[in-house]
């Protein structure tokens, strides 16, 4: 499995992660081309060796001609992203920065993300560091991403559209809310809100004792010298030699026995919409004999405030159990196959280095009503052609 693993070494930031892409091979030119597929125009992207600390490094920047800063929101951002010509996985990448983003600012200003502004983040600049880092994502045919835990500065201010703000920045930290961060104390930005938004979407969490087959390093610089540490992000393109992924998650509990059962399948397909990894429910004897069920759901730690306000919405219940769990599964990811059926979105899932292909349910079910064959044939089908 081919990663990029993030080292923040002086935080992360949009341009820093591009100037690490470029210095690890991905071409400026071919970035340039793509990014002219967004349709936007009024500025260059450039690169250019520095050093920080005698270490060298690639310093990108968006250079703006006579360009507004539009104040967008999160559909506006999106919209220009679909209309893009730039592939499905570059625009799935972006728009899920994007998302961080929004989700973070509208906590911040108690607004929602449907009527939040993005001013720095809805600029062009930001528009070309975001999917930027997608494009390069894409380019390096990366599979997985991982990070180091983020390193952030504190003690001093920012100047923003909002006027001076406190380092790490509000939105920042509410990005960054349930991944591991190291708070410095040093007086600068260190992380940007798109740094931690690149981090917070596409990353698979961090590595401590994993083997991994380096192939390429690269080196994105910040802005500044800085006194205390070398200004850079650096970025390591390998291969991971684990037979198995890891990650954190939580679990949720609770025991109901005073709800409508009809209620019951909305509230497991709603947590699945909210971003659940998983929910089900199991029949349980409660106290005093009285039959109930045991919901659980199984949720990434940044996603545990929505899943609680969901449960205490949507369900009788007053109190839940929250369980912090490691998991260890194997390496999966999605392809598309051309077969005799059509183009198909399969399930590539590694054990022992060996990647089998397992058809998903929601594409065969699919193609079972276009064809009008039974669902188990279409199984059958796609598992043949899998294997061959």
């Amino acid at each position: 499995m081919r990663i990029a693993y993030l080292d923040t070494i002086a935080g992360i930031s949009g341009d820093m992660t591009l100037g690490s892409f470029i210095d690890a091979g991905v071409s400026l030119d071919t970035l340039i081309s793509e990014l002219a597929k967004l349709r936007l125009t009024g500025f260059e992207l450039t690169a250019q060796h520095v050093k920080r600390n005698n270490i060298s490094a690639i310093k990108a920047d968006v250079v703006i001609s006579d360009a507004p800063k539009y104040h967008r929101h999160l559909a506006d951002i999106e919209a220009i992203i679909d209309k893009s010509d730039l592939g499905p996985g570059i625009k799935e990448s972006a728009k899920k920065i994007f998302y961080e983003v929004a989700v973070a600012e509208a906590k911040v200003h108690n607004s929602t993300i449907e009527k939040i502004h993005f001013h720095e983040v809805g600029a062009i600049d930001s528009l070309v560091d975001i999917v930027g880092t997608a494009i390069c994502l894409e380019q390096m045919k990366i599979d997985r991403v991982y990070s180091s835990p983020v390193k952030v500065g504190s003690g001093g201010t920012v100047n923003t559209q909002h006027g001076p703000m406190p380092i790490p920045t509000p939105a920042t930290l509410e990005i960054l809310k349930g991944y591991p961060i190291v708070l410095s104390d040093i007086p600068f930005e260190l992380t940007t809100p798109t740094g931690a938004a690149i981090i917070k979407a596409l990353s698979s969490g961090t590595l401590s004792a994993e083997q991994i087959r380096v192939d390429r390093i690269g080196y994105g610089s910040g802005s500044r010298d800085i006194p205390q540490i070398p200004n850079l992000l650096r970025l390591v393109v390998g291969d991971y030699e684990a037979s198995y992924d890891r990650d954190s998650v939580v679990s949720i509990e609770t025991n109901v026995d005073d709800m409508n059962p009809e209620i019951h399948p909305f509230v497991v397909e709603e947590l699945l919409n909210a971003g659940a990894l998983d929910a089900y429910m199991t029949p349980i004897v409660m106290k005093k004999g009285r039959s109930g069920i045991l919901l659980t759901v199984l949720a990434e730690e940044t996603r545990l405030d929505a899943m609680l306000a969901l449960l205490f919405r949507e369900t009788t219940t007053l109190g839940v159990r929250i369980h912090h769990l490691e998991r260890r599964k194997l390496p999966r990811s999605q392809r598309r196959l051309d077969t005799s059926l059509g183009s198909v979105v399969a399930k590539a899932v590694v054990v022992d280095g060996q990647e089998i292909l397992v058809p998903e349910f929601e594409e065969c079910k699919r193609l079972a009503k276009e064809k009008n064959l039974p669902l188990r044939e279409v199984y059958r089908i796609l598992e043949s052609e899998f294997r061959q």
